[in-house]
């Protein structure tokens, strides 16, 4: 049997190793079961070396023997980053070639980049080796697209010093091409979105034959997920500090469990409406001696208002790489999302809204680069490529249909091969295109089910709603593989997708949520109501705050006061209140103040108009 060679994404924040077993790429989990590795290394006092989610637990702690990020100084002169050193807690110092090396106080020694890397890639190396049972001596590692001859090379001596011969050294972007069978296409132009944690790459492909060209890269080489968990952090100390008048800034301990709450949060927030911080005993109040606790709710609205100009930036870079290609958002075929930050849901909205199509999102955005290097790495050892059989689909498909009910059109269960085609119609009149999103799972409503991909079947002409006939066709393969197609009846334009649908759950698993689907139908219903809600109310009492703050000096005491204790009282239902008719009463409110602020200000700038236009004193009609 032919020698397994593994595929590796050495990322900035992360790292993913993946493998092919039986002719799928799987992705292995380390030695904490996690199957992403932080890319960060830390030595004791002892001589010990700790790789991983250990040494990142460290970072705050003991900063100056903790290497994160190392990635930005691989192959690099000590004069090419003087910048980058600046932005880290650890000691950044020429070696004696002048290239660019860590001061490691615990080993009284300089580290260079290639060991750092080396003892990520070593620790990803025995994780595969524990998952297959047989010794691996080789890999394919992946770099962004702007690398250069020398930083390639050192990412291959890296590989060497963990024991690896790298066979290739592929792109970030063609990798995510080939994980998402880009490559098999003729004549296509793929823009890859990749917002990792610690940077932000954008890279233009032109793919036909089976040749994938990387075009155009660019990117901002410090703007990333962290820069969001910064957000958070910062926000987290302000309004504690306004709360008990302590500053957690002082506090390394501290410091490190707010940087991991932040980080935890944000990641809830691309699935959840709002999420908890808790941190008890999070200090101690110098004052009482009394331990302080941290306990803020925040919502994905409040987080969109506070990252919205870090998105704005990442599409300033995507409209510039298209200027430089001289194309247009209609002219790329396909959006792939790369990175974990890709999964904030005004990340994708951005996207569609920018590129007027859905982005592929069918494999995970933390592992998609690792899946692609893995099936280059399945190329170079001959294994072939063919998809395991499904007999049966584990779990209902359907699509989402008006008012975000999932609409079965496969049961659970069906034996496959399988055809089911249902036709449906508009909801809105003279619309011109419909969004077909792929669902599996057995909730009735579609948010709750896993969604397996979108697509839009676009140019139906213009009817009243209820008049176009599209016909949308499930056709599972005898490999499990789903293509979905949708067919406007009237023109006989179709637009199709290929998913995979072996849905990768257990038969517990399945068991379990087919289950919670009957256990939770109408809890499901009234919490979302709710969510929702409050979710509204947290915006209009950020706008409020916001238009009282710049209009204060403006506005009578009374009125002010009028508006202090409306904002109170909102807060105080929109942190305890589980009543949706409460919180809808209290968002009545909270407009109709920031009405009458609107109003007092438009009355007093008509009067403000004296002869020949000079402004005299406003006052209130």
């Amino acid at each position: 049997m032919a020698e397994k060679i593994i595929g590796i994404d050495l990322g900035t924040t992360n790292s993913v190793v993946a493998v092919i077993v039986g002719d799928e790429p799987v992705v292995i989990a380390n030695q904490e079961g996690s199957r992403l590795t932080p890319s960060v290394v830390s030595w004791t006092k002892e001589k010990e070396v700790l790789v991983g989610e250990p040494a990142k637990r460290r970072a705050i702690l003991d900063p100056e023997n903790t290497v994160y990020e190392s990635k930005r100084f691989i192959g690099r002169k000590y004069e090419e980053v003087l910048d980058e050193a600046k932005r880290v807690s650890y000691k950044v110092v020429p070696d004696d070639k002048g290239d660019a090396s860590f001061e490691i106080p615990n080993l009284g020694r300089k580290v260079r980049p290639e060991e750092v890397g080396a003892q990520v890639l070593k620790k990803l190396k025995e994780a595969a080796e524990a998952y297959l049972g047989e010794k691996i001596t080789k890999a394919v590692i992946t770099v962004p697209a702007y690398f250069n001859e020398r930083q390639r090379q050192a990412t291959k001596d890296a590989g060497k010093i963990a024991g690896l011969e790298v066979l290739r050294i592929l792109n970030e972007p063609t990798a995510a091409a080939l994980a998402y069978g880009l490559d098999k296409k003729s004549d296509v132009r793929i823009l890859v979105y990749d917002f990792g944690g610690g940077t932000f790459d954008v890279s233009i492909l032109e793919v036909g034959e089976g040749v994938i060209e990387a075009k155009v890269p660019g990117g901002d080489p410090h703007l990333g997920g962290a820069n969001i968990d910064e957000r958070i952090m910062e926000w987290l100390i302000e309004e504690f500090k306004k709360e008990t008048g302590v500053d957690l800034r002082k506090d390394r301990t501290a410091l490190q469990r707010l940087k991991e709450a932040s980080e935890q949060a944000k990641k809830e927030l691309s699935f959840k409406l709002e999420t908890e911080i808790n941190l008890p005993f999070i200090t101690i109040d110098p004052s009482t001696n009394q331990p302080l606790h941290l306990q803020k709710k925040l919502t994905r609205a409040r987080l969109e208002e506070m990252i919205k100009d870090l998105i704005d930036r990442t599409m300033d870079i995507v409209k510039k790489a298209l200027e430089e290609a001289k194309l247009r958002p209609q002219d790329i075929d396909d959006v792939v999302l790369v990175g974990g930050s890709t999964r904030i849901p005004l990340v994708q909205q951005r996207i569609r809204e920018f590129f007027g199509k859905e982005p592929h999102k069918g494999v995970n955005p933390d592992e998609v680069v690792a899946v692609g290097a893995a099936i280059q790495a399945g190329v170079l050892s001959g294994e072939v490529k063919e998809i395991l059989l499904v007999d049966v689909t584990p779990l209902s498909l359907g699509v989402e249909t008006y008012g975000g009910v999932m609409t079965v059109l496969i049961p659970r269960n069906t034996p496959i091969p399988y055809r089911k085609c249902e036709t449906f119609t508009t909801a809105s009149d003279y619309q011109t295109e419909v969004e077909i999103h792929v669902l599996q799972g057995e909730r009735p409503m579609a948010k709750d089910n896993k969604s397996l991909g979108k697509f839009y079947l676009t140019g139906i002409p213009p009817a009243p709603r209820g008049v176009p006939k599209i016909e949308v066709c499930f056709d599972i393969d005898a490999d499990g593989i789903l293509h979905v197609t949708a067919k406007d009846l009237g023109t006989g334009k179709e637009q199709s997708i290929r998913v995979q649908a072996s849905s990768g759950l257990t038969q517990e698993e399945i068991e379990k949520m087919v289950k919670d689907a009957q256990l939770h139908e109408e809890e499901d219903r009234k919490k979302k109501e709710l969510v929702e809600a409050k979710n509204q109310l947290d915006q209009y009492i950020y706008n409020l705050e916001k238009t009282l703050k710049e209009n204060k000096e403006k506005l009578p005491t009374d009125m002010v006061s009028e508006i202090e204790r409306t904002i109170e009282e909102a807060r105080r239902v929109f942190e305890s209140s589980q009543d949706v008719q409460e919180v809808r009463r209290t968002i009545e409110r909270v407009l109709e103040t920031a009405g009458k602020i609107g109003s007092y200000i438009y009355q007093g700038q008509t009067t403000q108009k004296g002869e020949g236009g000079d402004v005299i004193e406003g006052k209130p009609m």
